[in-house]
């Protein structure tokens, strides 16, 4: 028997499904890089026995090793410089991701940056690490970095040149403040509680600006479409407020050494990765379930997470004639009911979806597919929509890929790919929807 549900099948006309003309920059296609930063500082702090990035204390060996896996874990995405300096728009499918976020490559670049290091250390009369555990260092930043951004959705070619594929493990979304703040607030508190002059002053001023912080990022999330709730932004600036409070009891704060708050953001970091592990089995669990009762032909399909928290997930099924997509959303829900969410349950599964229709087949579209950019799009994309429309007598047929969802409709959409044909069949011009 069938479980009720509202179906909402979108049509092929452009004009119901017209994206904005500027790009979002919510589907920035990298975890940012400030994020890889923060957790290669936090890293060099609670297992190399790194020393503050910025103290006033002369630059010493920690100091060192905290520049360096910062630096490691933020040198992958240096591949940003070549499409700045490029004209060419599908750089950011075939290029960014690639050789810098390359497992095979990783040991040439540990080792030229452990040799660029040590050489200026050496200039610098610095103490520095030797050589090979410079390297070493190196080497575990650009790991970290490649390990983060796998989680995502956007898909990372790490055996580039060997391989040119794009896994991904589809566990956090691109821009996840909440994991942000996990590898961050381990590397103030050794600050605020560093000695007991001015305690009470230094945690009521850093939970204020977490506060604020938080405040901003529900600004931000209502902007882009992604709202949180009023109860979990009070319940974040608690739980803010007790961790850099409530360690001032009884001086308990002043007592915990720096490597171990540090040794202890990586800890929850790590939770949290399993949380978001747990939370995507249970999500890729009800997609199987929901196309195995729709009796769908299924191509592909995924559990992709959505912001604003692990709680969110977009769940898609790339079918014969379109995707299917199905939002899915654990916020508030018990283990009892996550739980129940991966059993045979109807009640348990997503009760809407939408439909998203490639257009009919046509001379354009098979134009277009034909063309070698064309191709390499929808190499990249792993939930392709064809549309096709007419603009007077230009032809135009656009491909989107949903694994980058269209929040809002008065926003715009991120990865639709163009081709403009005149009335005589010619290209008139093709890219990315501005």
């Amino acid at each position: 028997m069938r479980w009720p549900c509202r179906r909402e099948t979108l049509t092929a006309d452009f004009r119901a499904l017209r994206f904005p003309r500027r790009r979002s920059l919510l589907y920035t296609p990298t975890m940012d890089t400030i994020t890889h930063g923060i957790a290669g500082a936090l890293i060099g702090k609670a297992v190399f026995r790194g020393d503050e990035m910025f103290a006033l204390r002369p630059m010493n060996r920690g100091r060192v090793v905290t520049w360096s896996l910062m630096l490691g874990a933020i040198f992958p995405d240096s591949d940003v410089f070549r499409e700045m300096f490029s004209h060419n728009q599908l750089l950011i499918l075939t290029w960014h991701r690639s050789i810098t976020h390359s497992l095979i490559c990783l040991p040439i670049f540990a080792v030229v940056l452990a040799a660029l290091t040590g050489w200026f250390a050496r200039w610098r009369k610095w103490d520095a690490p030797s050589f090979a555990a410079l390297a070493g260092i190196y080497a575990i930043g650009i790991a970290s970095h490649i390990a983060m951004d796998l989680i995502t959705s956007f898909g990372t070619m790490i055996w580039s040149p060997l391989q040119w594929s794009r896994p991904a493990w589809d566990l956090i979304f691109i821009i996840d403040f909440t994991f942000s703040a996990i590898l961050l607030v381990p590397q103030v508190l050794p600050w605020v509680y560093a000695k007991p002059e001015g305690l009470q002053k230094r945690a009521l001023g850093s939970w204020f600006v977490f506060a604020i912080g938080t405040l901003a990022v529900a600004g931000i999330a209502q902007i882009v479409g992604a709202p949180i709730s009023v109860e979990a932004i009070l319940s974040t600036i608690v739980i803010l407020a007790a961790i850099f409070l409530l360690p001032s009891l009884r001086g308990f704060g002043l007592k915990v050494k720096r490597a171990s708050w540090n040794l202890a953001g990586v800890l929850v970091a790590l939770c949290y990765i399993a949380m978001a592990f747990y939370a995507h089995t249970i999500a890729l669990d009800r997609v199987q379930k929901f196309a195995a009762l729709e009796h769908l032909d299924v191509q592909s399909f995924g559990a992709l997470p959505l912001p604003p928290s692990i709680w969110h997930w977009d769940g898609l099924i790339r079918a014969p004639r379109g995707v299917y997509e199905t939002r899915i959303n654990f916020a508030g829900a018990s283990d009892e009911a996550l739980a129940e969410g991966a059993t045979n349950s109807p009640q348990a599964l997503p009760l809407e979806y939408r439909f998203y229709p490639d257009a009919p087949a046509n001379s354009y579209i098979d134009a277009a597919k034909r063309l070698p950019q064309v191709q390499t799009v929808l190499w990249f994309a792993r939930f392709p929509v064809t549309r096709f429309h007419k603009e007077g007598s230009d032809a135009i047929v656009e491909i989107s890929d949903l694994r980058f969802p269209h929040v809002r409709p008065d926003r715009p959409a991120s990865f639709t790919y163009q081709v403009r044909f005149g009335a005589n069949g010619t290209v008139l011009s093709q890219g990315w929807s501005k």
